[in-house]
């Protein structure tokens, strides 16, 4: 749903999926989206990350899944990203992913969009890999702040769904959130304001200690605490 999601998970993906190739794309790389894209249709297989940036127009051939984890901000939206693949006469498959209380979304793509859908069972021996996400947080201030940017914007995006009746901010279980987002703590935000958390547990580490591995933004980060201090 957000240029920050994209950033985030499309960084995580390459560090769990070592032999896949995986490359993002969103509205705010401008100059280097036609060369991500073009490299993209070469590849043989691969990942691709993106935003709605990439939901209509664009055509690469042979895309076997398209994995919608935000519900589009409108129904459209939906038929065009399910539209990326399964393109002239080619056989594919699309998934959304949908809370229990966003489930009523399933009966309004039906009516709105005339898109009936099924439910797919839940895959069974799911690996845990939010262990080594919250690790590459830990290890590199650059994962931490981008894990943090994109719980922020999806929180954002959530609430400004344009069905939301369905999308509704009240009922989102933010702790279940941050740590599907593997965060090491709450970030500070409106939305959370006089909120309690007790099914959150944060880090015991200060993340104010968390170093980036690029020893330039490092050194610049180090450079303002001094000034602050």
């Amino acid at each position: 749903s957000t240029c920050a999601c994209v950033e985030y998970y499309g960084k995580a993906l390459e560090s769990l999926l070592k032999e896949v190739k995986i490359m993002s794309i969103h509205g705010k790389m401008k100059h280097k989206r036609n060369k991500i894209f073009t490299e993209f249709r070469k590849l043989p297989g691969g990942i691709l990350v993106c935003t709605d940036v990439m939901a209509r127009g664009i055509d690469i051939p042979e895309v076997h899944w398209v994995l919608q984890y935000d519900p589009p901000s409108s129904a459209s939206a939906f038929v065009h990203r399910c539209g990326r693949t399964a393109r002239i006469g080619n056989v594919g498959s699309a998934l959304v992913f949908l809370l229990p209380m966003e489930e009523s979304y399933i009966n309004f793509l039906s009516i709105n969009q005339k898109c009936p859908m099924q439910e797919m069972k839940a895959q069974t021996n799911v690996l845990d890999l939010l262990p080594k996400l919250k690790s590459m947080a830990l290890a590199d201030r650059a994962v931490f702040e981008k894990g943090m940017k994109a719980f922020v914007s999806y929180v954002q995006a959530y609430a400004k769904h344009e069905c939301n009746l369905i999308f509704r901010i009240k009922d989102l279980d933010f702790a279940g959130l941050a740590r599907g987002f593997a965060l090491l703590k709450m970030p500070k935000m409106p939305e959370l304001r006089g909120k309690c958390f007790p099914d959150f547990t944060p880090v015991t580490v200060n993340t104010d200690s968390i170093s980036f591995k690029d020893k330039n933004r490092e050194k610049q980060r180090q450079k303002k605490l001094e000034e602050q201090r």
